[in-house]
């Protein structure tokens, strides 16, 4: 039986472009026959990961430049900038049966998935064979002159974001990882489309008679309220991390802070859209998750005041209240939530809680807790 933490959140973003298609546009996505704004959900898993690996002092990198990094490394230490460069070849070269390649510039030609310490040990190897390499260099087939299950091993190092979100290396099957943690794209429970921005740039040294600017353009941005919905398999995390429910537990409740205090950083020094969430759900389920995106497939109408936060969190509440009735509460351990207004009553999200703090620590001690024997 796997077990789940859902992440619900509503969130109000004021005039911004988080994250932006091919012609800098903010995306878009027709939801209920009604134009959205959406962002990613990679836009804004990058910045969960990153405040993930800050919390726990682990710092993994998705990068193609690890060859470019061991040649730097090996420069520094005074190795010939040829020899540095073919090491840095042979790093990828000495991976799998038959390596991995590399580009233009020594990229390699897929994304790789590893903790930064990596380096420093792939660094350590090659240094332990810089003989090999050495003779290895004016040959024209090389062929692996590193010792391929040591390389092997350090690329399939893992920290505790490549066991939340996952790992995948066609070039090394044993590297994979099936990531615990799946997010989705977020969208505004409304109708909302881009809008237009044209804007002008002073010159500060035109003269006093000048006039006109120094530069100008269009710009694009949106507004909205935007559903967003996280989930993690408890059950997968805990595999990942080899059994260690402590470990799960503390990359749980860093996930969950930062799902909910994130944001992707596009154009925040135009826009600083630093909002936080109106309201947070999050449910501890059995067998499988369940988003509420439904909820929004009829778009929200702004309340009478006009705005469309509390209307959405009423709808996502009345959904939700659907939901437990057409489920009859099945497998579900917990459910509550946290809102900026204590005295709606929004019944169908579960308890109320005064802060997202007491709210994940509710959550994550039904699923993970202290004692060690989950519920």
């Amino acid at each position: 039986m796997s077990l789940y933490l859902d992440l619900s959140a509503l969130q109000p973003v004021p005039a911004a472009n988080l994250n932006r298609d091919d012609l800098g546009s903010p995306k878009q996505v027709r939801y209920g026959n009604a134009p959205r704004i959406r962002v990613s959900s990679q836009s804004w898993k990058r910045v969960i990961r990153h405040g993930v690996e800050q919390d726990l002092g682990e710092k993994a990198a998705r990068t193609r430049m690890v060859p470019v990094k061991v040649k730097q490394a090996l420069t520094g230490a005074g190795w010939p900038a040829e020899l540095a460069e073919f090491a840095g070849a042979q790093v990828a070269a000495s991976a799998g049966k038959k390596g991995i390649g590399t580009e233009k510039g020594g990229h390699t030609s897929v994304l790789l998935f590893l903790p930064e310490a990596a380096i420093d040990e792939l660094v350590t190897v090659c240094t332990e064979h810089r003989e090999a390499l050495e003779k290895g260099q004016t040959s024209k087939k090389p062929g692996q002159l590193l010792p391929v299950a040591r390389i092997e091993e350090i690329l399939k190092r893992r920290t505790a974001s490549i066991s939340l979100l996952g790992r995948m290396l066609a070039e090394l099957p044993d590297a994979n990882v099936d990531g615990a943690a799946q997010v989705a794209h977020a969208f505004t429970t409304h109708a909302a489309e881009p809008q237009r921005d044209y804007f002008t740039a002073v010159d500060d040294w035109l003269g006093e008679a000048e006039t006109g600017s120094g530069h100008l353009d269009t710009a694009e941005f949106s507004a909205g309220v935007f559903y967003r919905y996280a989930t993690v398999n408890i059950s997968d995390l805990v595999k990942n991390l080899e059994g260690d429910t402590k470990a799960a537990r503390t990359v749980l409740v860093s996930f969950a802070e930062h799902f909910l205090l994130s944001l992707p950083q596009a154009k925040r020094n135009s826009t600083a859209p630093h909002t936080l969430p109106d309201l947070a759900y999050l449910a501890v389920r059995e067998h499988r998750p369940l988003s509420f995106a439904a909820a929004f497939e009829t778009p929200v109408a702004a309340d009478q005041r006009g705005g469309f936060s509390p209307a959405s969190r009423k709808a996502l509440a009345s959904y939700a209240g659907a939901i437990n009735r057409l489920t009859g509460d099945r497998s579900r351990r917990f459910h509550g939530h946290a809102t900026i207004d204590p005295n709606e009553q929004l019944a169908g999200l579960g308890g109320a809680h005064d802060s997202y703090d007491e709210l994940i620590e509710a959550a994550v001690e039904t699923a993970l807790p202290q004692s060690g024997d989950q519920q």
